[in-house]
């Protein structure tokens, strides 16, 4: 016979599964009032400063202290914690890679990760810097990371991102070095590839903030990077076989001058971001792909296949014909930093900046407003959605970062401004047009 504790352990734990199926779509991981760092290169010290621990993901490797003690003495200067704005947002197998672009000073590392394993449990767990805290010191050598926006993990395992090369410190830009290109293999945490931009490509890197991979798992070196620039309003091809990159212009990736005024978080301002964002649909018959992209600055959404990006011929064209293509419109207020397909529902989901959440299109449908659905919307906690990626087990996360009221107002350091989201991408479709 059942014990009577037995059962009401199930009763618990069917309620909780209930529960947590009938939740918000979008469900808060993790929320800050201010970021933080276990090393921000300034001799704190903290909870882990005298754990050393060996790097699970490296066999035999040697261990990592965390504080003052792998610190070497490297600055980037005085940490401010209240310039610390997160941006990007991706997960890869417990760990969650977290960007914080260096737009003011005081910034100890621009690419970051949090160990699942062991912070998940922290309601505001520290940052800490990836691969590690002396290739995130720019001033120390010239291949260091400056500025990172966002990143993906590809078919193969590896984590890719655009360096801008860019101190964007207000009224005082600096691009220090060359925009680059970087490929890191996720199983040893080792740097893979860095490619320089030519200047004759962008000759500054503020506008690269994200970059999609297009490549099958079993052809790993034949990977192409589509690179959005917002700035130059062009879209960037790199091969990774021939180690070369081109460029392509056309009017599409213009913002729209009728859905540049936004009203995010008491803020109103208007923003010209041209080409934001772009992510692949699914492999058709005859294994092309569809590249969907939009301005941040606009309401619609367009489309062009990988076969015409991936031929740098392409790019010398004047006329592209029909190869780039307008889907529609989203609709009213549907402006959307980044978007990425699904291929477990075919769904197309958005980070919407002035509704404040995340909206979503089946691509087996029509794409008209009718068909565009609301997945979650919150305008006092979800302000600026910032990025939006999927994971390998369909999972979204998403990142906002109250980025107007930083820009525009001041922050107010009592409340929460910054937070992580997540939800699997079956259950945030349900009860919407999604479905």
């Amino acid at each position: 016979m059942l014990s009577p504790n037995f059962l009401l352990l199930c009763a618990i734990s069917g309620l909780l599964l209930l529960t947590y199926a009938d939740s918000d779509p979008m469900i808060e991981v993790f929320k800050w009032k201010q970021m933080d760092f276990y090393n921000r290169g300034d001799g704190y010290r903290d909870l882990w400063s005298r754990l050393c621990i060996p790097d699970p993901h490296v066999s035999n490797s040697r261990p990592t202290c965390f504080g003052p003690s792998n610190s070497g003495g490297i600055r980037n200067g005085s940490f401010i914690q209240y310039n610390n704005v997160p941006q990007g947002v991706t997960h890869f197998r417990g760990r969650l890679f977290v960007t914080t672009p260096r737009r003011q000073e005081g910034i100890p590392s621009t690419l970051n990760y949090i160990d699942l394993a062991r912070d998940g449990w922290s309601q505001s767990p520290n940052l800490l810097a990836y691969p590690n805290f002396a290739l995130n010191q720019y001033n120390v050598s010239v291949e260091n990371l400056v500025s990172v926006y966002r990143t993906t993990v590809d078919a193969c395992q590896r984590l890719w991102f655009i360096d801008t090369g860019m101190l964007e410190y207000p009224n005082n830009r600096q691009q220090i070095r060359r925009p680059s290109i970087w490929v890191v293999d996720l199983a040893t945490d080792r740097v893979l590839k860095r490619f320089e931009i030519p200047q004759n490509i962008v000759e500054i890197g503020r506008g690269l903030a994200s970059i999609t991979i297009d490549v099958e798992s079993r052809k790993c070196g034949d990977a192409y990077a589509y690179i959005p620039d917002l700035v130059n309003r062009l879209l960037h091809v790199y091969s990774l076989r021939n180690d070369r990159i081109w460029s392509f212009k056309h009017n599409s990736f213009d913002f729209d001058p009728l859905s540049d005024d936004l009203n995010i978080g008491g803020q109103t301002f208007r923003w010209d971001d041209g080409i934001f964002s772009t992510t692949l649909g699914p492999y058709q018959p005859d294994g092309s792909r569809d590249v969907y992209f939009h301005p941040m600055a606009s309401t619609n959404e367009f489309v062009v296949s990988n076969r015409v990006l991936q031929q740098e011929s392409n790019a010398a064209r004047s006329d592209h014909g029909n190869d780039f293509r307008i889907l529609g419109s989203r609709g009213p207020s549907t402006q959307s930093t980044m978007h990425k397909y699904d291929p477990n529902t075919g769904v197309i989901f958005y980070a919407e900046v002035q509704k404040s959440g995340v909206g979503c299109w089946k691509t087996s449908k029509p794409f008209s407003t009718e068909n565009h659905g609301s997945v979650y919307s919150n305008a006092t906690e979800m302000i600026y959605p910032s990025d939006l990626t999927i994971d390998e087990e369909g999972t979204i996360w998403v990142m906002s970062n109250s980025m107007p009221i930083f820009v525009y107002s001041t922050l107010d350091k009592e409340k929460y401004n910054f937070r992580i989201w997540k939800q699997k991408a079956t259950l945030a479709k349900r009860g919407t047009v999604c479905e």
